[in-house]
């Protein structure tokens, strides 16, 4: 599992103090560069090294969270399949889960525009990660 500490901006609040839901698109996203570096460890963007692409993300809003208050975010690996895996994706404050969400990246060759196969060294560091349902209990 990878724990990142956000503490939410004063532009991710509302006239409420209620963060914003499109903070979590940004810190779900932080959360997930560890997982970026084992596919490109210098985090080189450049369209020949960048090798993964999203094609799916989804949140659930379980609790209001608050400016003023750190955030944790956890991230780990749900499911890894050929070319593809499965990140979850949680946000904590003061020891609640606030958020939950998924996303779904694909290993990809944007050169000649295909997924290709995950190579074995990585999935075996997904696999550091992996949670699946009966040992998320």
């Amino acid at each position: 599992m990878f724990i990142e500490k956000v503490t939410p901006r004063f532009g991710d609040a509302d006239g409420l103090r209620h963060i914003n839901n499109i903070a979590l698109v940004e810190w779900f996203e932080v959360g997930r560069n560890p997982i970026f570096r084992m596919f490109t460890p210098d985090l080189d963007l450049s369209y020949e090294k960048w090798k993964l692409i999203l094609v799916r993300t989804e949140f659930d809003y379980l609790g209001q969270m608050y400016f003023g208050k750190d955030v944790e975010i956890r991230n780990y690996i749900t499911h890894i399949g050929n070319s593809s895996f499965t990140i979850g994706h949680e946000a904590w404050q003061d020891g609640e889960l606030k958020a939950k969400g998924k996303a779904v990246l694909v290993h990809f060759d944007f050169l000649n525009q295909k997924a290709v196969k995950i190579p074995d060294d990585i999935k075996a560091q997904l696999n550091e990660h992996l949670v699946t349902e009966e040992n998320s209990k």
